[in-house]
């Protein structure tokens, strides 16, 4: 059996929506300190957060987290503008 050749389609990995909040806000360019006043929670979370996102997207920095995250479409072309 033959399989169709085309481009491969890489799916973004599934994010909590605890995840994707946090994403944005470091795209806004919040400290951890700022990201856990504004939701209300511990530094730690949101460290802890970030190492899963992180984990998740396959980078190391938060420059390649964030150009990944462009790249998967998990946040809009223009979230800096």
């Amino acid at each position: 059996m033959k399989r169709a050749r085309g481009p491969v389609v890489r799916l973004p990995p599934a994010l909590t929506p605890r995840q994707r909040q946090i994403l944005r806000l470091v795209a806004e360019g919040l400290t951890n300190r700022e990201i856990g006043n504004r939701l209300e929670i511990s530094v730690r979370t949101v460290e802890v957060h970030r190492f899963a996102l992180m984990q998740k997207l396959k980078v190391r920095n938060v420059a390649q987290l964030l150009r990944q995250a462009l790249a998967l479409r998990l946040l809009p072309k223009n979230f800096g503008s």
